[in-house]
C-alpha cells in the first residue's frame, strides 16, 4: 500500500520573531488565502498529502512536544498518525522513524517523503508526479525516487539534481518526467548555479522522495550501522506497551546527519540501488526566509507587500511588512523613503532588516538570550 509522511521538525530560525520556541514555523498560521482564511504550511502540506493517499495512510513526524498544537491546527489529522520524535536527530533518522513504522504495518509499503514548509502549485501537477513516483518504486523496489524542480533563476541556496539518461517502463502519460539521476550537488556558488540554470540539465532539489520501505531500513542499516540496533529496537517496541519508553530511550542515541548525505549519496555508487528523478513542472516554493515568504503574498504597485497590518508608504519600494494578525491586523506601519526592508511586528519583539542581509539572521537568533528566541 501507499503511505506518505510530513517532515515537519524545522524550528525555522530564519523567520524569527514569528518562529519561535514552542512555535516552529510549520505551525505559524501566515498563509493568506484568497478566501480570507489564514492557515499555517503544515495545514496546506497535510491538504496535499490528502490528494496522494487515503487519510488513514498520511502521518506527520515532528517533535513530540508538538502534538497538541498539531492536533489543533491540522483537521483530520489523528493522534496515531503523528511520530513523535523525542528530540530532533535529523531527516535520515526521521524518514528511517517512518520506514519501520510502516514496514511493520505492511511489509510491501511504499511511502513518499515530503516537507512541511512548501508552497506547490498547481497541486494536480504534484499529484501526478508523485503518482509516477509511487509507480517507479513499486515496479522496482529498488529505486530511490527523488523529484526536481525545474529551476527558474540560479539560486544559491537549494541543492541541485543533474539529469542523466531515461528510464524504462512507468508506463503513463507523465512517463517523460522520470529521469536517470547523474549526481547531486549541494548549494553552488552563483557562477556554476548561471551554467547549470543554462545547461537545461539541472533542477533544484526539492527533497521530497518515495520509497520502498523495507528497502530503505535495509540501506540505512548499511550505511549507518551505528544505528542499525536502535532503529530495530523501536521497531520491535512499537504498537506495544514499551513502544514510548524504548523510543524515549533509543531515539536520543541515533547518530544525526541528513536522508542527502546518509542515503542518497552513498547509494548513487550502489550497484543494487538505482537514483530517479522525476520532474515536477509546479510553481515552487521553499518558504524559509523572509524574503521567500514574501513571494506568498501579493504586491502593490511599487512592490511592497504586507499582511497581518495596515500599511502605508511614501517613496517606498520593495519592503515586506508582516504582523501577527489577529488585534494586530489593525496595527498601522508607516514606511517613509524606505526600500527592500523586512519588518516584522509580533507581540513580543519587531525585526526590522534589509531583505539582502536575510540570512545573517541565524546568526542574530543564535546570539539572543534564551527568553527571547
Amino acid at each position: 500500500m501507499r503511505y506518505a509522511m510530513i517532515m515537519a521538525g524545522g524550528s525555522g530560525t530564519r523567520l524569527w520573531p514569528m518562529s519561535r520556541e514552542g512555535q516552529p514555523k510549520q505551525l505559524i498560521r501566515f498563509i493568506h488565502r484568497e478566501d480570507g482564511s489564514v492557515v499555517s504550511l503544515l495545514q496546506v502540506a497535510a491538504e496535499r498529502m490528502a490528494g496522494i493517499v487515503e487519510p488513514e495512510r498520511g502521518y506527520i513526524c515532528t517533535g513530540e512536544r508538538y502534538r497538541e498544537q498539531i492536533l489543533e491546527g491540522v483537521p483530520g489529522m489523528a493522534d496515531a498518525r503523528i511520530l513523535g520524535e523525542p528530540t530532533p536527530r535529523d531527516t535520515v533518522n526521521a524518514v528511517a522513524f517512518a520506514a519501520a513504522v510502516f514496514a511493520k504495518e505492511d511489509p510491501a509499503a511504499v511511502f513518499a517523503v515530503l516537507t512541511a514548509d512548501q508552497m506547490i502549485a498547481p497541486v494536480d501537477v504534484f499529484n501526478n508526479a508523485m503518482d509516477l513516483g509511487f509507480r517507479l518504486v513499486e515496479e522496482d523496489d529498488s529505486r530511490l525516487v527523488t523529484f526536481g524542480i525545474t529551476p527558474t533563476h540560479p539560486a544559491t541556496g537549494y541543492g541541485y539534481i543533474e539529469r542523466g539518461g531515461p528510464i524504462g517502463r512507468a508506463d503513463g502519460p507523465a512517463r517523460d518526467a522520470a529521469f536517470g539521476v547523474e549526481r547531486f550537488v549541494e548549494k553552488p556558488p552563483l557562477e556554476k548555479a548561471e551554467a547549470y540554470l543554462a545547461s537545461g540539465k539541472f533542477f533544484w532539489n526539492s527533497g521530497m522522495f518515495v520509497f520502498h520501505a523495507r528497502r530503505f531500513l535495509a540501506l540505512y542499516e548499511k550505511y549507518l550501522p551505528e544505528n542499525k540496533e536502535g532503529m530495530r529496537r523501536i521497531a520491535a517496541a512499537w504498537g506495544t506497551p514499551e513502544q514510548k519508553q524504548v523510543l524515549d530511550a533509543v531515539y536520543p542515541t541515533l547518530k544525526k546527519t541528513s536522508v542527502d548525505y546518509g542515503i542518497m549519496e552513498p547509494s548513487s555508487g550502489d550497484p543494487d540501488v538505482s537514483i530517479v528523478g522525476v520532474a515536477m513542472a509546479v510553481k515552487w516554493l521553499d518558504v524559509g526566509s523572509w524574503p521567500s515568504y514574501g513571494e506568498t503574498i501579493g504586491a502593490d504597485a511599487d512592490g511592497n507587500r504586507s499582511a497581518g497590518v495596515r500599511l502605508a508608504v511614501h517613496e517606498s519600494r520593495n519592503n515586506i511588512v508582516i504582523g501577527e494578525g489577529g488585534a494586530d491586523r489593525e496595527h498601522l506601519v508607516a514606511l517613509v523613503g524606505c526600500e527592500g526592508l523586512v519588518v516584522v511586528r509580533t507581540g513580543r519583539a519587531t525585526l526590522v532588516m534589509p531583505r539582502e542581509k536575510a540570512e545573517a539572521l541565524k546568526a542574530l537568533h543564535g546570539g539572543l538570550g534564551e527568553g527571547d528566541r
